[in-house]
């Protein structure tokens, strides 16, 4: 097979574009491949998107190499044919608003404690992270939650950027994670919430933090010596 060049991710610079046009570049079995796509592949702890290619159903997105595939119900097309996405908003708008509470959870401790996050994960209105605390402060849920639900009601802009690689790596404030995750590619999409949080990140978002509603720390838990892990859900 002819090495397939890598798909153009609408979603980067639109996470509201829920329709659009392109074309199969290769298919295997189930798997189909567009030349662009705005379709969200799983990766970053971020879930993938669902809805349907010409009306059959899309279950599932992962990325390989740079190509983004798109697992599908029923007979897939052929290379060179022309297909119209759909992007479930529901699920997809989910997740903007999920994974946009992720970075004011992060941009919050990160200011009030200068602490690291070690890991994270998401689905569709709940998730959980990680960080290098020990001990956990007191008063620690009530003071985060708080405060996290005071940079919604701010209504602060979120916003994606780019910069080049080799300046992403001496900017300490673009990583938030213990170790550092800045990819290896020439430019670097960074997401900032306004005056709160500025991380190097491949999501979607929302675009201020009102949208994302009331935030929730349902659980703190002891994950082990300088690991505490804070689990929140996303509400109306």
């Amino acid at each position: 097979m002819t090495e397939l060049q890598p798909t153009e991710q609408m979603f980067l610079d639109d996470a509201y574009l829920t329709d659009f046009d392109a074309t199969v570049v290769a298919v295997e079995g189930d798997q189909i491949a567009l030349d662009r796509t705005a379709f969200y592949a799983t990766s970053g702890g971020q879930q993938h998107d669902t809805g349907t290619l010409n009306g059959t159903v899309v279950t599932d997105v992962s990325r390989r190499d740079g190509v983004v595939w798109h697992t599908v119900l029923g007979a897939a097309p052929a290379v060179g044919d022309s297909v119209h996405g759909v992007v479930d908003w529901e699920r997809r708008h989910a997740n903007m608003r999920t994974h946009t509470a992720m970075h004011i959870l992060c941009g919050v401790i990160w200011n009030l404690y200068g602490v690291a996050v070690t890991g994270g994960n998401m689905e569709p209105l709940s998730g959980r992270m990680d960080f290098d605390f020990d001990p956990l402060p007191p008063g620690f849920r009530e003071a985060v939650e708080s405060a996290i639900n005071a940079e919604v009601a701010n209504d602060r802009t979120v916003s994606v950027s780019y910069v080049d690689r080799q300046d992403a790596a001496v900017d300490e404030s673009l990583i938030r994670t213990k170790v550092s995750l800045v990819p290896d590619v020439p430019r670097i999409r960074v997401v900032e919430i306004e005056g709160l949080d500025r991380q190097a990140d491949g999501g979607t978002h929302v675009r201020s933090t009102k949208e994302v509603g009331t935030i929730r720390i349902v659980k703190v838990e002891n994950k082990g010596k300088a690991n505490k892990r804070v689990r929140l859900t996303v509400g109306d």
